[in-house]
């Protein structure tokens, strides 16, 4: 039996499925069992658990899981003394920062959070938001929220919520206003202190945050290859945007070269026509796992 054993906590929830993704993008396979709080991995030097995002900064606080995900908000809603290992910008809709936003009945007198003084807000955010309006002299009646936070708004139960979105599509489909945003908020890769002092956990740590970080940034590149003629290459290279400068071999016709290089894939669509208008032939797109 390994003796040398990393407890990770596994964000149970909406970033669930996204989180396994990105693991088993960067090495490991993380499988879940129905009504199981302790999946399997494929690393004998891991221990998975899964708790809500909600509560786990309050785990690797308490030194029940050396490291573990969850957002940036949760780390602030439960003043959790913890080491911040990495940003980790995912989330199961889109891979850019979610916020947390004041919102308000669409046909409200509310603009702007300060002609709220007096009123009641519902939200899951409890401490941030009173921090928020105390930091304003706004003075509110914060009401913890349960779920379906936005209906509460259409029912008359508050008179406006704080609440986390990625798009705001959900908050308009109910009605909804948004008048003020609190944070921004992203997944952390967070650890315990104790465990950050140790080594060999430390090492651990860096590893895992290390191809994690290469899993995200493959999913915004992706790799280019092909053949060109040579005598275009200083055209070619005037086109490509590269992390490093392409890679160039020669070809058994000495008037051609294969040339490789990785791009950002929000280019690709425009740059292929480019390449194609200079001679370039066989031109292949691939994507990639990791970019370390």
């Amino acid at each position: 039996m390994n003796e040398k054993v990393l407890k990770l906590g596994i964000p149970k929830g909406s970033l669930q499925e996204a989180t396994i993704k990105l693991f088993e993008r960067s090495g490991w396979k993380i499988r879940t069992h129905h009504r199981n709080y302790f999946p399997e991995v494929n690393d004998p030097e891991l221990k998975c658990s899964m708790c809500r995002a909600q509560e786990m900064s309050r785990y690797v606080h308490s030194g029940t899981f050396d490291a573990g995900l969850t957002g940036k908000d949760w780390i602030l809603e439960n003043e959790s003394d913890v080491v911040t290992v990495s940003d980790l910008v995912y989330s199961k809709v889109s891979n850019r920062p979610a916020r947390w936003v004041l919102a308000v009945a669409g046909d409200s007198p509310y603009k702007r959070p300060e002609d709220l003084d007096g009123k009641k807000i519902a939200t899951e955010l409890v401490n941030c938001s009173k921090k928020y309006f105390s930091s304003m002299g706004v003075h509110v009646d914060v009401d913890f929220s349960w779920g379906a936070t936005e209906a509460k708004v259409v029912e008359g139960l508050c008179d406006a919520i704080v609440e986390v979105t990625e798009t705001g599509t959900t908050i308009r489909a109910h009605g909804l206003r948004i008048i003020a945003e609190l944070m921004q908020t992203n997944t952390q890769f967070i650890a315990n202190k104790e465990a950050w002092a140790d080594p060999w956990k430390r090492k651990k740590m860096e590893e895992i945050n290390l191809l994690l970080q290469g899993a995200l940034r493959a999913e915004r590149i992706v790799g280019l290859k092909m053949n060109l003629p040579k005598n275009k290459m200083a055209e070619a290279q005037s086109l490509l945007p590269s992390q490093t400068s392409p890679t160039v071999a020669s070809l058994a016709d000495e008037q051609w070269l294969s040339v490789e290089i990785v791009v950002d894939e929000s280019i690709v669509r425009d740059l292929i026509p480019r390449l194609k208008e200079i001679g370039a032939e066989a031109i292949i797109e691939y994507p990639l796992n990791k970019v370390v």
